[in-house]
């Protein structure tokens, strides 16, 4: 099953709300980036939306906005896993206690743990990259999220080939490169067995390097989609 998850990064709930209605018939799963909100509220969200949710607090630290103390960051991650949200995405690097609360909150809930890991400057060999994959299962997830920097189509090759790793460790894996040459890795991942891929809600409002908007992603479905009939 082909997973496209639309990212929306307001400053206000009400703007965020408006933004993923806007494009919820085109979205499998809606993230609602959180660090991003000036006042972070997951209760409207959780309300008036209707597709499966992913809630993300991105510290600073991993290229996100949240700059407050951690306890406060993964308080609205355990609220919308007590709702009963789809997803919440946590970092590898995140302190011990947070992993904990969150794996505690979630075994009893129906919410999948989303373990992430990014490098905004490079990517890494094989041999880290399948060492990140290892450390991401051991914590316990439920999905493992690997997402690094691409300078040419070498790395993006060695990201789009970790779902060989990810299919013999059984666990399912978001995997793509940021950057321009990372672009076909975003629509690629899951065609080649990636549980998930990332775009925007417009051109002007991607959240990483080299995201595509959801409705030229779409597009682009459509067209292959197209192919595969004529053949």
């Amino acid at each position: 099953m082909h997973r496209i998850c639309v990212s929306i990064a307001r400053e206000t709930v009400d703007e965020g709300v408006a933004a993923a209605e806007s494009i919820s018939s085109l979205a499998d799963v809606i993230e609602i980036r959180l660090d991003r909100l000036k006042t972070i509220d997951v209760a409207p969200f959780i309300a008036r939306l209707t597709r499966p949710l992913l809630l993300t607090n991105r510290p600073i630290w991993e290229g996100g906005s949240y700059k407050g103390e951690e306890e406060a960051r993964i308080a609205p991650l355990l609220e919308g896993v007590q709702q009963g949200v789809a997803y919440v995405d946590l970092e590898l690097k995140a302190p011990t206690s947070s992993h904990k609360a969150l794996l505690e909150a979630v075994d009893s809930s129906a919410s999948r743990l989303i373990l992430s890991w990014h490098n905004f400057q490079e990517t890494p060999t094989k041999a880290e990259l399948v060492g990140r994959l290892a450390m991401i299962q051991d914590k316990g997830a439920h999905i493992a999220k690997i997402v690094t920097m691409a300078h040419d189509y070498h790395d993006v090759l060695r990201v789009l080939t970790l779902q060989e790793e990810a299919a013999r460790m059984d666990i399912p894996l978001i995997a793509f490169c940021m950057g321009r040459p990372g672009v076909i890795s975003r629509l690629a991942t899951v065609e080649l067995g990636g549980y998930m891929t990332y775009c925007a809600a417009s051109e002007n409002e991607a959240t990483a390097p080299g995201q595509l908007s959801v409705s030229v992603l779409r597009q682009i479905e459509a067209l292959m989609s197209e192919e595969k009939e004529l053949q």
